[in-house]
């Protein structure tokens, strides 16, 4: 069961990646429902530095993983990434940009508008 897919502003949510194919569901979008804990609703473009933070905080997105598909990020991929990662990235200023037409509006139980505004592309 998928939440309405609508986005930070309102709007249909727009896909975030179909290369690598992102997404709770595996659609490229940052669709989210009842059983996505993690919230993975923010779309973001993956940098250098965010991808070292999330790997130092035990989350490794730049190794591939071919037993799950998965081929490995690198700095440019875009990807839905949970919204308190996203977060507590920002915390540590180590943020990579999102682009708010394809980031869900579920993220704003988490993170505030205003700070995503602060890195959207579009």
């Amino acid at each position: 069961m998928k939440f309405p897919s609508l986005n930070v502003l309102g709007a249909p949510l727009e896909s975030c990646s179909t290369d690598p194919v992102t997404g709770f569901f595996r659609d490229g979008c940052c669709n989210t429902g009842p059983l996505d804990r993690g919230l993975h609703t923010v779309c973001a473009l993956m940098t250098a530095e965010f991808l070292a933070l999330s790997k130092y905080l035990g989350n490794d997105l730049s190794t591939p993983r071919p037993e799950y598909g998965f081929q490995g990020l690198k700095p440019g991929d875009q990807w839905c990434l949970c919204a308190a990662r996203f977060l507590q990235a920002h915390e540590e200023g180590a943020a990579p940009k999102v682009r708010l037409a394809a980031t869900h509006q579920a993220t704003l139980e988490i993170v505030p508008i205003d700070i995503l505004r602060q890195y959207a592309t579009d």
